[in-house]
């Protein structure tokens, strides 16, 4: 791919048409029949309701594919905030993003990378959540996320934060699910049994997700890795490790710190930017009592997108400077459990003092209902997909030149039953052009 591409103008986005809730922002279609197959020549990324899992699947216009994270995670038992998995069908996660990426994906079971964002169980499975145990190469083998996927799915090739040191950049204690020790045993069958090379992420790196089937036909098209295990790409080309004047304390920070470990990329496709970080955030007090967030950081470095996965499934993240140097008019969040979504978080992409225009909200389960009786919290409804009020997947098509796009709403399972389309209509901005990397 040319890198020149990269250095290409951005332009913000505008929208066109009407729809309910929404009035001069996205025209909307509702009860579509079902998901049209993916079509040569567009880029089509799913965000997937899996229960207690994150997962996005996405097309590249040649037909290259990209699959990244898998988890399971039982979030709270009983809990009433805890993600319905009866949409599921009985299967468990990793079983039922299988079953639905082999419908969606013109290869079938054959998909041409596997990104794992970072080690926790609701992106890569544990020991303490899944659909059956059993005795796999002498050890007992779980089928939980990742590890239940591969019986239905076959990848080219792997991508980790760390592989296969889990100790760099410094060594993180396994939490009570055992994910670090789940992950790791799948990792190492999937060498020996299917001679999988996992890679280590490359952060700066625009060659390292690529299109392998007709890559000579979009030359507008482009991957670029913007973060991952603690280091980020500057606006110059070069990168920060965020970590290299501190220290991590302590087993308490060991969910955060590893957070903030996340693998992301930006996705180009024309006059169209995707921007997806797993779950990347962090934050320590510095020497001078100030806080140092890692968002902020990325924020310095980064431009605007026309959609954005919003990190850490919007659990009190995503910070005023990263929304701001985002600006999306579509935010997507992965929703695992009723502790996505905070209203705080919200309200942060809602507000029109950070960034101005309209903008949809769009989640694969918001618990609107749930977090003002069990919370006691006034939830956000402004700009928020009511779609998003119950669980569904979020897919995004962009045909090429990526001068417009669709926002798709189907039903949480893999019949690929449309709720709604919005439609999306960029316009070329003079006043608001910005650089997505310079």
């Amino acid at each position: 791919m040319n890198r020149r591409f990269f250095l290409k103008t951005a332009f913000a986005a505008g929208v066109s048409g009407a729809a309910g809730g929404h009035p001069g922002a996205f025209a909307a279609v509702a009860d579509a029949g079902r998901l049209p197959a993916w079509q040569k020549g567009e880029l089509q990324v799913h965000f997937l309701y899996a229960g207690s899992s994150e997962s996005v699947f996405m097309i590249m216009p040649d037909g290259t594919t990209l699959l990244v994270d898998v988890g399971d995670y039982d979030v709270g038992g009983n809990w009433k905030m805890r993600n319905p998995i009866a949409p599921l069908g009985g299967r468990g996660p990793g079983k039922f993003v299988a079953d639905y990426v082999k419908r969606a994906n013109p290869s079938g079971a054959k998909v041409d990378y596997w990104l794992l964002t970072h080690w926790h169980a609701d992106h890569g499975g544990c020991e303490t959540s899944y659909s059956a145990r059993e005795e796999r190469d002498g050890e007992i083998w779980f089928k939980s996320g990742l590890a239940e996927l591969i019986d239905d799915i076959s990848f080219g090739r792997g991508l980790d934060r760390c592989w296969p040191n889990r100790n760099d950049p410094f060594e993180c204690a396994d939490t009570s699910v055992r994910q670090f020790a789940h992950i790791a045993r799948t990792y190492r069958w999937l060498e020996r049994h299917r001679g999988l090379k996992i890679e280590k992420f490359r952060v700066g790196a625009d060659d390292q997700i690529r299109m392998l089937k007709d890559p000579a036909a979009y030359p507008d098209f482009g991957v670029l890795n913007i973060c991952g295990n603690g280091v980020i790409r500057t606006r110059d080309g070069g990168t920060r490790n965020l970590y290299a004047d501190f220290v991590p304390r302590g087993k308490a920070d060991v969910w955060r710190r590893e957070n903030g470990l996340s693998c992301g990329f930006v996705v180009s496709y024309g006059a169209f930017r995707l921007f997806s970080a797993g779950d990347f955030q962090d934050f320590w007090k510095k020497d001078d009592g100030t806080t140092f967030q890692t968002e902020d950081a990325l924020a310095a470095e980064v431009g605007r997108v026309d959609v954005a996965k919003t990190n850490h499934h919007a659990s009190d993240s995503m910070t005023p400077a990263l929304v701001k140097a985002l600006a999306p008019r579509v935010w997507v969040t992965s929703s695992v459990s009723g502790y996505s979504d905070w209203p705080t978080t919200k309200a942060r992409l809602s507000d029109r003092s950070i960034y101005a225009g309209d903008r949809l909200l769009c989640s694969t389960y918001y618990h609107l209902k749930e977090r003002v009786a069990e919370m006691g919290e006034a939830a956000a409804k402004d700009d928020v997909a009511p779609e998003s009020f119950e669980p569904n997947h979020v897919v995004v098509t962009v045909p090429p030149g990526g001068r417009t796009y669709t926002i798709t709403h189907l039903a949480p399972d893999d019949s690929f039953a449309v709720r709604r389309v919005r439609t999306v209509k960029r316009k070329t901005n003079c006043a608001n052009r910005r650089r997505l990397f310079v």
